[in-house]
């Protein structure tokens, strides 16, 4: 009995070390960085950076969280890239936070975010696929291809 108690606590350990936390919700008066958004007002579209120490950045969309990822110093003193844990986006069309690195974005789409143009997360290549379809999205991208300036870009309308 007291192996199979170990045992048992051994692989709930394995399990929730290979497992991500789900991120922190926003709080009523949390303000995206970059554009100073209250971010709780859009659920839908709320992408989140944990740090290490466990605190954490709401994005009122992927766009302004982008834009925050390429040079976090310019939004928040003292944050850098190697302090960051883990990077969540809300997938489009089941509203659920997943890692934002798994998830495939389209851009130049009919859908608008809270700011306008957005790179829209979506959880699959075959649901981004979908989506361009669906949506007259100009192109789908892993969060790699995503460039410093394809944010900017989407602000100006550019796609």
């Amino acid at each position: 009995m007291k192996r199979f108690a170990v045992f048992l606590l051994f692989a709930t350990w394995a399990l929730l070390a290979g497992a991500q936390a789900m991120p922190p919700r926003p709080g009523a008066k949390d303000l995206c960085p970059v554009c100073g958004m209250l971010v709780a007002k859009y659920p839908n579209w709320v992408a989140t950076i944990v740090y290490k120490d466990g605190h954490a950045h709401h994005f009122d969309g992927a766009k302004d969280m982008f834009k925050f990822w390429f040079d976090p110093p310019r939004y928040v003193a003292g944050h850098g890239r190697d302090m960051i844990a883990s990077i969540w986006v809300t997938d489009f069309y089941n509203l659920q936070k997943m890692d934002a690195k798994k998830a495939w974005y389209v851009t130049g789409s009919d859908v608008l975010g809270p700011m306008g143009h957005e790179l829209v997360p979506l959880a699959s290549r075959a649901d981004a696929e979908d989506f361009l379809k669906e949506h007259q999205g100009a192109r789908a991208l892993g969060f790699e291809q995503v460039t410093k300036d394809m944010p900017v870009s989407l602000d100006a309308g550019r796609f």
